[in-house]
């Protein structure tokens, strides 16, 4: 047993009589007097498996009861790194406006969508897992139900039930998907690929998207049963819940409340709207995952319910006849930019048509746009940060609708008096706000006073303006964050400092506080 990792005890035993799905296994874990209780599960052929997640070192005492009975002990190694491999991190936690690993270290999302990964012939997920090791994503969503809409017309290899007369039993599970289920899973997690598995969705000419309440619940429950233990997964309720008219909101608060119960873990959970935005102040939901185009407002969101906040739809980069996929690959790197330096996250998708018609937002293989070489080229900036960005925002963008209460309560400051038009915003009414709050944002984020990255995404400026702490001492770097290039145009400077631009759009600016440099260097050697 190792820390951070999924730890299997596996054992032989009769057929379940009656539900293969709901068996009586259960098990407890002791170490230094904190217990959990997990249940097992039935594997087939004969195989019962109790799964349990490590978080802690040392010595545990463990009980099987109900369909086995077994007791015994197991020393659970710290996470440390075998003949120089990377060490297991665990857990993504929600901390803050952001996530954090279970040991403590960032987690930043750079995520993509492929939604019937598992769905498909062995060859073509094979070669969708080679694309993953190579491109810049850490997170993945996919579906546990197969997927039935334009450019995902196929027959799935098999199913995750086996068929009855009217639909599906989901008392009898067929183990030969899950199995395959598993072995990905365990891939994505040997790549430090979170897995975001969408429990639900309305695409669908199979049925499993009628499934009745009680059905729905017996599912969820193996599916816990057998996966809660893994680390790098994520559950999303569903892909666009509200298209789903068989389910009340009632269902779907019942379904997030029984994940949250079932999960020992507590695993990342969130639910994806097409129209309406979830009820994101939930307790059981532990970040906002949205699907909309207006990446600016995380602000505003993370002030609204006080979670992070992942755009994980806004658009595809394509060349689709839908509009949700034919965006640019310069808008979509836009999007990924924006999102960051506003202190959220963003999720990739592709849609460029082929003659095979094998598109990686439907079905994987291999990328063909090009906005992931600049995901990349950010992800890069981003994770040699001394940590992750809060919004800042500068200019008109950045008086929030907070803000100008707090100046209609206290008094404006004397540079807010200067501009009659800033003083003519404190007199309308809030609903008209909006458009100036939210449309002429500056994408300013920072690392407390080590780190400042300013994104001028359209605007085509030869010079713009950092306003800098006058205690510290910066290097300011000028980046194309579309031919990716990074070019130093200042160092050891601090307080109003103008930087010189070329004109042009998709620029960036980065200010680097000296002595958080020597953590800059080090972080890129280690990504390299």
């Amino acid at each position: 047993m190792r820390q951070y990792e999924c730890f299997e005890l596996t054992y032989p035993g009769p057929e379940p009589e009656g539900s293969r799905a709901r068996v009586d296994l259960r098990a407890e874990f002791v170490c230094e007097g904190v217990s959990r209780r997990v249940e097992g599960f039935y594997a087939g052929k004969g195989i019962y498996k109790v799964r349990f997640y490590p978080d802690r070192a040392g010595c545990y005492h463990w009980k099987v009861t109900g369909a086995v009975s077994a007791q015994g002990e197991e020393m659970c190694m710290a996470a440390k790194a075998p003949r120089g491999e990377e060490a297991a991190h665990g857990m993504v936690r929600a901390a803050g406006k952001h996530f954090r690993y279970d040991d403590g270290s960032w987690y930043r999302p750079f995520g993509t969508t492929v939604y019937a990964l598992v769905h498909q012939e062995k060859a073509l997920v094979d070669t969708t897992m080679e694309t993953l090791r190579g491109a810049p994503f850490n997170k993945v969503r996919f579906c546990v139900f197969p997927k039935h809409y334009d450019f995902n017309h196929n027959e799935p290899p098999c199913f995750p039930f086996e068929r009855k007369e009217g639909g599906w039993d989901v008392h009898r599970p067929d183990f030969a998907y899950w199995d395959a289920l598993e072995a990905r899973i365990r891939e994505l997690d040997a790549m430090g690929i979170q897995g975001d598995l969408i429990l639900f969705h309305p695409y669908d000419r199979w049925g499993f998207s009628e499934l009745g309440r009680e059905d729905s619940l017996v599912y969820l429950d193996y599916l816990l049963r057998r996966l809660s233990a893994m680390p790098n997964l994520w559950w999303s309720l569903a892909n666009e819940y509200d298209l789903m008219p068989g389910y009340s909101r009632r269902d779907w608060e019942d379904f997030a409340g029984f994940v949250a119960e079932h999960d020992p873990y507590g695993h990342c959970l969130s639910n994806h709207n097409c129209m309406a935005y979830w009820d994101f102040s939930r307790k059981e939901i532990t970040h906002c995952s949205i699907q909309d185009t207006n990446v600016s407002e995380v602000p505003e969101l993370w002030e609204q319910y006080g979670k992070p906040v992942v755009f994980d739809e806004c658009r595809y980069e394509g060349n689709i006849i839908h509009s949700w996929g034919n965006l640019s690959a310069r808008e979509m790197t836009r999007r990924f930019w924006t999102a960051t330096c506003c202190g959220g996250y963003c999720t990739h998708g592709e849609t460029c048509y082929s003659e095979d018609e094998v598109l990686w937002w439907a079905k994987g293989g291999t990328l063909k746009g090009e906005s992931p070489a600049r995901i990349a080229f950010l992800r890069e900036i981003v994770e040699s940060l001394p940590g992750p960005l809060d919004f800042m925002g500068e200019g008109l963008g950045a008086y929030t609708e907070g803000c100008l209460r707090t100046m209609q309560e206290q008094g404006p400051s004397e540079e807010f008096r200067a501009s009659s038009f800033l003083m003519a915003m404190l007199e309308l009414p809030r609903e008209r706000l909006r458009p100036f709050v939210v449309k002429e944002r500056v994408a300013l984020g920072h690392c407390g006073q080590e780190a400042y990255l300013k994104y001028l995404e359209r605007q085509s400026a030869s010079v713009t303006e950092l306003n800098l702490p006058q205690d510290g001492s910066y290097r300011v770097e000028v980046i194309d964050t579309w031919n990716m290039t990074r070019t130093v145009a200042a160092e050891n400077v601090r307080g109003k400092v103008q930087v010189k631009l070329p004109g042009r759009e998709d620029m960036a600016v980065l200010a680097l506080k000296q002595s958080a440099m020597v953590n800059d260097i080090q972080n890129r050697r280690t990504l390299q």
